[in-house]
């Protein structure tokens, strides 16, 4: 099986960051020219790119979309972008602009009538983001975490058409200790959507691991979003999309 590599281009304040566990003052800035970071995960191979306005998170609307329009127009591969992004107009807007998959998180917890609407109307262009603290959902940028299970949440949109869902345990994001594969392949067997797991990679050997447990495992996982690994030098492109690849 093969899985996809999503290099992650966290956005605050205009610049390229990662955060530890959610948390925005604790940001490392990688890069102030996203739109170069694009192209040169592009030059490395990668067929995707995952994007997060994290100042639109927490604002609820989108806050870096002249960063987004860079990275945009810098590169050619497909992109898919969350972070603030919570009604129809927002939506349809970054769609037309040229984002191929628009993510929504924190809408799918309050809203999920709009959310199955959006995948209606936009067939495989719609994911559903799933933060997690302990199981339970996270919203409002990580800031507020509810009383739903992450697990009873995916299960509203098994029907909805969802591109796929997208799982993030917050206590390893940036973290690099490894990604949560109990709770995401637990996840993933519920499920007939694909998953895409994120949070916690922190060497090649995180993701041979994912690989070998969810060759064998229920449900299907679609890929996996690295982002300190990568830009730390930890992780190195040509390895990571080769071993995901084979």
């Amino acid at each position: 099986m093969s899985l996809t590599l999503y290099p992650a281009i966290d956005l605050k304040d205009g610049a390229c960051v990662r955060l530890r566990r959610g948390e925005m003052d604790d940001a490392t800035v990688y890069s102030d020219d996203p739109g170069a970071q694009a192209q040169a995960w592009q030059a490395a191979g990668f067929a995707w790119l995952h994007v997060v306005d994290l100042n639109g998170a927490f604002a609820g609307r989108s806050v870096n979309g002249a960063a987004v329009a860079a990275i945009r127009a810098a590169s050619t591969v497909p992109i898919q972008l969350g972070g603030g992004i919570r009604d129809r107009a927002g939506i349809e807007r970054w769609l037309e602009a040229g984002i191929t998959r628009v993510i929504l998180g924190s809408i799918a917890a309050r809203d999920p009538e709009l959310v199955r609407a959006a995948c209606r109307a936009h067939p495989g262009r719609i994911a559903v983001g799933i933060d997690a603290r302990d199981g339970r959902v996270a919203v409002e940028g990580w800031a507020q975490t509810s009383d739903l299970l992450a697990r009873d949440l995916a299960a509203r949109f098994e029907d909805a058409g969802a591109a796929a869902i997208i799982y993030t345990d917050i206590a390893r994001d940036g973290m690099l200790g490894g990604l949560n594969l109990d709770a995401t392949l637990d996840l993933a067997a519920r499920l007939t959507t694909p998953v895409i797991a994120s949070g916690g990679v922190g060497a090649l050997s995180d993701l041979a691991a994912l690989k070998d447990r969810a060759a064998g495992a229920k449900g299907s996982i679609d890929g996996v979003i690295v982002g300190r690994a990568l830009y730390d030098g930890r992780v190195q492109p040509a390895e990571a999309l080769a071993l995901l690849a084979g």
